[in-house]
């Protein structure tokens, strides 16, 4: 069998489209069918992690519509009535997990985002999908509070989705060190909540050693800290999903960073189940 997808693959062109990709996921378990909007390799935030090559400042381009319903309807249709699955899926990945809207850069910068996601809901309901499947938005959360957003995540809450909301950090230094982000741990609180008092939200936490060492303690306890106050205020998070280092970074710093160990991974897991939290852990 050639071309097998895996979780250490998450190439974009896979499937020789503009704007829709699969991928076997670790985390989801299966197959999901990524949805990238941002094809200028632009995003806002620069993680030290991030995969895309070429990644730079920006937001997504204007998202052609009636290519993007064209591509995945008939990348849907292979997948679920083709045989995608028997040529290019491992066995024990041969299911159908998600849509999730992800790519190269943050999704919600591109304009038409409430759009993109009333179309997915429209091709979900031809494919009898809603209720069978999640649809999902990872983020970095930065643009929650602008309207078409809040509106495109209305419309997911409706179409049973999730919101996976970046959260590496809890301070302004690892922000800037592990994001490129400028933005206060304060304004990231208010799209956190924003976010998951609209739809059912997830905390996505990315972990890793930097030039060999852990997070420090005091990065360590911020965090901590920070996910007992949004305990403490009532925000209706679903949990957190706390991952390791999977494929190698394409950015500047990718030589610089390392897997944690198993047991450190557990051990933070363990602290952040002790604040009253479900964690899924993929180390």
């Amino acid at each position: 069998m050639s071309n097998v997808l895996n979780v250490h693959d998450h190439d974009r062109d896979s499937a020789g489209l503009t704007y829709v990709y699969p991928v076997v996921s670790r985390r989801a378990g299966g197959v999901s069918v990524g949805i990238n909007l941002n094809t200028n390799n632009a995003c806002n935030w620069r993680c030290v992690y991030c995969q895309v090559p070429g990644l730079k400042r920006g937001s997504a381009p204007a998202v052609d519509l009636e290519k993007l319903a064209g591509e995945l309807r008939g990348f849907l249709r292979e997948l679920l009535q083709g045989d995608f699955m028997q040529q290019r899926v491992p066995v024990e990945a041969r299911r159908l997990n998600d849509i999730a809207l992800s790519g190269n850069g943050e999704p919600t910068s591109a304009r038409e985002f409430d759009l993109v996601v009333s179309l997915i809901g429209e091709i979900m309901a031809e494919f009898d999908l809603i209720g069978k499947i999640k649809l999902v938005l990872i983020t970095n959360g930065s643009l929650i509070q602008r309207p078409k957003v809040k509106a495109g995540l209305r419309k997911m809450a409706q179409l049973g989705g999730e919101v996976w909301f970046k959260l590496d950090s809890a301070t302004a230094e690892g922000l800037q060190r592990i994001n490129g982000s400028r933005q206060m741990v304060q304004k990231m609180q208010e799209n956190l909540c924003a976010a998951a008092l609209v739809c059912p939200t997830w905390l996505q936490t990315c972990a890793f050693a930097f030039d060999g060492q852990p997070p420090a303690q005091a990065e360590r306890q911020a965090y901590l800290d920070f996910i007992g106050k949004l305990q403490a205020g009532s925000v209706p998070l679903q949990g957190v999903l706390l991952y390791g280092l999977a494929r190698p970074s394409m950015q500047p710093d990718a030589a610089r960073l390392s897997p944690l160990s198993k047991e450190w991974m557990r051990s933070f897991a363990a602290e952040i189940e002790a604040k009253g939290l479900t964690v899924k852990l993929n180390s």
